[in-house]
């Protein structure tokens, strides 16, 4: 396979003259024996040219080489990628892959050819979120958001050379902002946990704060957790569902991890369950044909799902009338797992409770409650040898 590097020179209509580098490559024949050539550029000069023609070359040698398609990224992404990934994805997932396509991507380079898409447009792409990219109020859109938005850039674009499209992926040499160090993962102590709960003892969803924050339940587990899921007897309740919203629109999905888990429940948790069982029974009784009977243990009046955003705004406005540090709901989850860890229960036990994939995805999440415990740990150790030295 050959090919050549072509100058070509224009004259301007004010009387300038412009040079242009283009790559020339020969391909085979086509079938009535006529030259088959194929442009590439242009480029401003020709070492870049030079350079172009080079990778060109041996990608056709590695058979690498994958014809220019006129395929625009908006149609790529709209009529073929998001179809594709509709079934393989959570609804939750792929409702926010094809929200920030369509808000924050495809305007801005929706219109560029895939072949043509290069790092340098992905990082105006990026700087320019960064700056202004938010559409709700002033300003730009969070780090963590534009390294989301570039996952799924890099994502389609793996596809798009899966499809023999593209035969790079310019998204791996693109630089999308780097997330500053994060902060330790806020949670409370136990003090302040048992503070909270006494705090919302009269509320409505206090059964669910409760459990919640007793289990390391997350908060669609806790409003898709049906009556059938728990287990008595065993004081047992299985992780099968999951509460989401969709575009504020309300579905059951799979747990995060897809698997289901089971989280075994002291006694006190357990007797509070069966006390809002109880008094579930009567809103059924009072509402009778009029109530809607989902089997799930957090409900409202009716028998319909609670909205996750409602669950968290209510546990907000209930921590706003104590004095205790501001959490998120969801680090009623971190305060389960912190306590757990110094209460010396095996990380094993842990991840299998939180449903994390391993251990050390366990460890590294709460790796700020560690150095504690080697404190803790080395004092015990200490002791230890002192006291069988002493006897």
């Amino acid at each position: 396979m050959k090919g050549h590097v072509h100058k070509r020179v224009r004259t301007l209509q004010n009387g300038k003259s412009n040079t242009a580098w283009y790559v020339v490559l020969e391909l085979p024949r086509k079938e009535d024996n006529k030259r088959n050539q194929k442009w590439y550029g242009s480029f401003v000069t020709r070492k870049e040219a030079e350079i172009a023609l080079g990778n060109l070359l041996g990608e056709l040698s590695s058979n690498r080489f994958v014809q220019p398609s006129k395929l625009k990224i908006s149609d790529f992404v709209t009529n073929n990628w998001l179809p594709s990934m509709k079934s393989q994805l959570k609804p939750s997932t792929f409702d926010s892959y094809e929200r920030n396509l369509k808000l924050h991507v495809l305007p801005s380079i929706g219109q560029i050819y895939l072949k043509d898409l290069n790092p340098q447009m992905l990082n105006k792409l990026y700087a320019d979120l960064m700056h202004s990219g938010n559409r709700n109020r002033e300003g730009g859109l969070s780090t963590k958001t534009i390294r989301y938005i570039h996952t799924t850039i890099h994502k389609f674009l793996e596809d798009a050379i899966d499809l023999d499209l593209i035969n790079r992926n310019p998204a791996e040499r693109a630089k999308p902002p780097k997330l500053k160090k994060s902060s330790e993962i806020k949670s409370w102590d136990s003090k302040e946990l048992a503070m909270f709960l006494d705090s919302v003892r009269d509320h409505r969803y206090y059964v669910a704060f409760h459990l919640a924050a007793l289990t390391g339940m997350r908060r669609g587990e806790v409003l898709g957790l049906r009556w059938s899921d728990i287990d008595f007897n065993l004081s047992r309740i299985s992780i099968r569902q999951s509460l989401i919203s969709v575009a504020y629109k309300l579905k059951f999905s799979t747990p995060k991890s897809h698997q289901a888990r089971n989280i075994d429940l002291d006694q006190n948790t357990v007797q509070l369950l069966i006390k809002h069982k109880e008094l579930q029974s009567k809103d059924i009784i009072q509402n009778g044909i009029s109530f809607e009977d989902n089997d799930l243990v957090f409900r409202n009046e009716c028998g319909f799902p609670i909205h996750p955003d409602s669950f968290s705004q209510a546990f907000e406005k209930c921590l706003q009338k104590t004095e205790l540090p501001k959490i998120r709901l969801h680090d009623l989850r971190h305060t389960h797992a912190s306590i757990a860890l110094k209460a010396g229960v095996p990380i094993k036990v842990i991840t299998e409770r939180l449903g994390h994939e391993n251990p050390a995805f366990t460890l590294k999440q709460y790796v700020h409650v560690i150095p504690g415990m080697q404190k803790e740990a080395a004092s015990l150790v200490a002791s230890l040898i002192t006291n069988s030295i002493n006897k």
